[in-house]
């Protein structure tokens, strides 16, 4: 879900009604509790939320840290669809015939204490996929003597899934999760494509391995409530269908793809590197008059 940057244009209602869905652990109470902040334009849930905490009830816990929809903390249930409390506008969630906004703690988590959940499973689950490079030559991978190749286009193939900020939006938005816990959920299944994709690693048999199971990729039900709530357009439901697709063709002994050489090392510092032979400059470009002159930039008048 792409943060609406119209909506910080437009002006909330003065007065905001959040109803916050508080848990006391000890005593393993849960009830609604309500507030009447002062509203204004730009103002974010986050926003709300901390003016709550600062000067109405300093016993309201949730979690959050960039306030840039960066780090991925401060996800939460908003009017029953899981956000990112700081990129969500007020104006998107509130109008004046309605001026009364809900907030829950993330769906399919442990809630820890009013917002803030659990995310221990969830990291587990991110793990069990095998998230970081796997090669053959664990002595050359352990001690490396150079760079891995890889090409524009098979950086693309892995790019979009790097994006992810381990939020937790897909996994509470996803109801295989709530129906069988034990299912991987879309994040990491999302991951374990994302390094079957990369032609440095050579571990797609592991990950295979992993996800062919029945609370694996076969568990999915496309949904895409993961993709509909994603805040940075990863995709995971379209993720898992092509991990799924390449599954297929591993189970079928078709799949193939190339993987990375080791070659020189990274270029030193100051080190000039040269032009691939087939490399041509465009006409009237000349090399060594850019590097004498400074390239000034001359931008457009008002």
């Amino acid at each position: 879900m792409a943060m609406d940057v119209e909506a910080a244009r437009r002006v909330p209602p003065k007065q905001v009604i959040v109803r916050v869905r508080r848990y006391d652990p000890e005593a393993k109470r849960m009830w609604w509790q309500e507030y009447k902040i002062e509203a204004h334009r730009g103002m974010t849930v986050l926003d709300a939320l901390l003016k709550i905490k600062e000067e109405q009830d300093h016993t309201l816990v949730l979690r959050y840290s960039c306030r840039q929809g960066i780090c991925g903390s401060c996800g939460m249930t908003i009017n029953g669809t899981p956000r990112l409390a700081c990129q969500t506008q007020l104006t998107e969630v509130v109008s004046e015939a309605n001026p009364v906004m809900t907030v829950e703690p993330l769906y399919n988590f442990p809630v820890i204490r009013d917002l803030m959940t659990d995310f221990m499973d969830f990291f587990n689950k991110h793990r069990s996929v095998k998230p970081y490079l796997i090669r053959k030559d664990k002595e050359e991978q352990e001690s490396p003597k150079g760079q891995y190749d890889m090409y524009p286009d098979e950086y693309l193939q892995t790019y979009q899934y790097t994006n992810c900020i381990y939020c937790g939006l897909c996994y509470a938005a996803c109801p295989v999760v709530a129906a069988d816990p034990q299912f991987l959920g879309p994040q990491a299944l999302m991951y374990a494509l994302r390094f079957v994709n990369d032609v440095r690693d050579e571990g797609w048999g592991e990950r295979f391995l992993i996800v062919d199971t029945e609370h694996g990729c076969h568990r999915c039900h496309f949904a895409a409530s993961c993709s509909a709530v994603c805040p940075k357009a990863v995709d995971p439901a379209g993720a898992i269908q092509a991990l799924r697709s390449k599954l297929f063709r591993y189970r079928l002994g078709l799949y193939k793809r190339r993987v990375s050489k080791v070659v020189g090392p990274p270029p030193e510092k100051g080190e000039r590197i040269q032009l691939p032979p087939e490399a041509t400059l465009l006409p009237g470009v000349d090399l060594k008059k850019l590097e004498e002159e400074p390239v000034v930039i001359k931008l457009p008048e008002e």
